[in-house]
């Protein structure tokens, strides 16, 4: 395959096969992101296990790629209203891969958390970049089906990779998870390279450092303090003070140089669009739920239940295909009805039933009704999350689609963030509560059954399948309940979801793309600045409506126009 075989229109836009193909390597790209995120879900309670990691440790581990996601996904969003979209999603790409090839090197749980830290700068630019780019080549009535595969990929990716993940836990080892995406993340980078060809603005590049630096050190101190707080420290500490003090008051200065940035990170102006705002509030609450879910799950299967990596991959399948039917069908439905709402405010009911049905899980509760429980909330999940992001790019400016874009993510995968380390630290808690509840009750009951105790000391993940009998009832019954309490305290947010979506402007969706309308825009603006120059020159005189004979002159007509444009 050459370049010029799936050349663009010369409008620079991409049409027919040159489409499909950029859109097959765009696919790709995300698939192997996401793909290699998820390869180490399940595998993830006995690799912390195997470094000599505790329940901080997985929490940690886990929010460590999440928020560097977060942190820099607002980056990659005007980079690309700025820059070469094309470059950056490679940029991305081998960021996220050499991470990963680190990460399967690591011997303890400070090394794997500093290469998640990489992880998740390369994940976060292919989570904003692959809904920019995508804006890039389809209409917003269009794309509702693309959306639909997204959701589709990611559901594939997050069933195949817990399923690849647990085969080679269980047979060759952990590390080679992390190595398993790379052949394809090479193949993702060239097909790119050869297939995703877009019209880029030359512009100079004015990265808002100030406004990072003050949002990166504002949201991780809240989050290291959620994280650290009732474990490390008391709740009303020196400690508390000067985090929570750090983290607000590097907020505050941050939105202070956002209000003054020629190029801020995060426009503030896009709040003064109702829909960014819903679905900013929508997109936080889901991605609490979304992460909570995806990380709390494999610990429940695993340590509740007591069931081997893969076997927990498995039993969570009915999550991952009711997002990937619920995702492709109403993708399917929106594009050829144009119709949104009606579709996000069911997925969002969903949401809330599906948390509910989450919240009463034991250690003991017929798997049917974990299945069903986990079907329900990936029916919404599925219809919710990709389709925020589809209405804001239908009514923000296409100048700022990659802002806005990426803001949405940005504060989705902020919300599974703080999400995770709230819950992290509920969880670490109950589980440490109920495992010595149980432990002093079978101390009264069977004192010679505490043998081979001193393994839950210190909050360290155990490993089940090392226990006795009755030590190993004991901590399946402490992570069921805890667990089960995790996802019923996420429940309120998904009524706010509800809420948010359900005020939502019910605008039609444009059968227009970003690079068309951008190209409309420019047009525009050229053509008035003509007419202006021609006015002022005294080439074209402006035409008195009342003197004029009715006669279309090129030159009356269009200083007729200008007047009417500009009064």
């Amino acid at each position: 395959m050459t370049a010029s075989s799936v050349n663009a229109a010369p409008s620079g836009l991409l049409v027919g096969r040159a489409k499909n193909l950029a859109l097959a390597g765009l696919f790709l790209s995300m698939f192997v992101t996401m793909i290699a995120m998820n390869v180490v879900g399940t595998s993830m309670p006995i690799i912390i296990a195997d470094i000599g990691g505790s329940q901080a440790s997985f929490t940690w581990v886990i929010m460590a790629t999440t928020l560097a996601s977060a942190i820099s996904t607002p980056i990659w969003g005007k980079l690309a209203d700025l820059t070469s979209k094309k470059v950056l999603v490679q940029t991305s790409l081998v960021i996220f891969t050499v991470g990963s090839i680190v990460a399967g090197m690591a011997q303890d749980p400070s090394w794997l958390i500093a290469c998640r830290v990489f992880q998740g700068l390369g994940a976060g630019g292919m989570g904003a970049l692959g809904q920019i780019v995508l804006a890039e080549i389809v209409s917003p009535r269009e794309r509702g089906k693309y959306m639909g595969i997204i959701g589709a990929v990611m559901a594939v990716a997050t069933v195949a990779g817990p399923l690849v993940g647990g085969l080679l836990t269980d047979t060759i080892g952990w590390r080679y998870n992390f190595y398993v995406a790379v052949p394809i993340a090479i193949v993702a980078i060239v097909m790119l390279q050869y297939t995703l060809h877009l019209h880029t603005e030359k512009q100079k590049v004015k990265i808002d450092y100030a406004g990072a630096s003050f949002i990166s050190v504002g949201f991780s101190s809240l989050l290291i303090w959620v994280t650290l707080a009732g474990t490390d420290f008391d709740w009303w500490s020196w400690q508390t003070g000067l985090m929570v003090g750090v983290g607000v008051g590097a907020l505050l200065v941050a939105i202070l140089v956002e209000l003054k940035a020629q190029e801020p990170l995060i426009p503030l102006t896009l709040f003064k669009n109702r829909t960014f705002t819903l679905s900013v509030i929508a997109s936080i609450a889901v991605g609490m739920v979304m992460f909570a879910t995806v990380v709390y799950l494999s610990q429940y299967m695993q340590l509740a239940r007591g069931r081997s990596v893969i076997e927990s991959s498995l039993l969570t399948l009915p999550m991952m295909l009711g997002v990937l039917g619920s995702s492709t069908i109403v993708g399917q439905l929106i594009s050829r009805r144009g119709k949104w709402k009606s579709y996000m405010v069911v997925g969002s009911v969903l949401l809330v039933v599906g948390l509910l049905l989450m919240g009463q899980l034991r250690y003991d509760t017929p798997y049917w009704i974990a299945e069903v429980s986990m079907f329900v909330l990936g029916c919404g999940v599925g219809m919710t999350m990709q389709n925020l992001v589809l209405v804001v790019q239908n009514t923000v400016a296409p100048n700022q689609l990659g802002a806005a874009s990426a803001g949405v993510t940005f504060f989705r995968t902020l919300g599974g963030s703080a999400g995770m380390s709230v819950m992290g630290t509920i969880l670490a808690h109950e589980v440490e509560t109920l495992i010595t509840d149980g432990m002093t009750k079978l101390a009264e009951s069977n004192p010679a059954a505490l043998a081979g105790a001193d393994a839950l000391q210190g909050g360290a993940i155990p490993k089940i399948a090392e226990l006795s009998a009755p030590l190993r009832t004991v901590v399946e019954s402490a992570y069921g309940e805890a667990i089960g309490h995790v996802f019923l305290s996420v429940s309120p947010l998904a009524v706010v979801a509800l809420i948010a979506i359900a005020f939502l402007p019910n605008l039609p969706l444009s059968t227009k793309t970003n690079a068309e309308r951008m190209s409309e825009e420019r047009n525009e603006v050229e053509s008035q600045a003509a007419e202006l120059l021609e006015v002022s020159t005294g080439t074209i005189p402006v035409v008195d409506p009342a003197e004029h004979d009715g006669s279309r002159t090129s030159g009356a007509g269009r200083g007729r126009r200008y007047d009417e444009t500009h009064g």
